[in-house]
């Protein structure tokens, strides 16, 4: 029969060995994942969007509204009207 130091001893060294075992599999699963981000970018880069010019317009003609996009105006803000119109036309076609 085991005293209770050993099996205190032994409880120790499986629980240090399990938490080994769980980090380097997270290690793994780090380098893993780093692995397929990168292979990714490298066959499947984003394409390069074009530069626009600050005089570019996006023209919207939903309930009259147009929304110059210049580049210091923020995507969502520039899509804000475009957004309450539709819902608008939404509210409108079905009450």
């Amino acid at each position: 029969m085991m005293t209770a130091a050993e099996l205190m001893g032994e409880g120790i060294s499986l629980m240090v060995s399990g938490m080994g075992f769980v980090l380097l599999f997270l290690f793994i699963l780090i380098f893993a994942i780093r692995l397929m981000s990168y292979l990714t970018n490298r066959f499947f880069p984003e394409p390069i969007k074009p530069l626009r010019n600050k005089a570019t317009t996006i023209a919207s003609t939903t309930a009259n509204t147009t929304v110059v996009a210049s580049s210091g105006v923020n995507d969502i803000e520039a899509l804000r009207p475009i957004i309450v119109a539709a819902i608008a036309h939404h509210r409108r076609q079905h009450n």
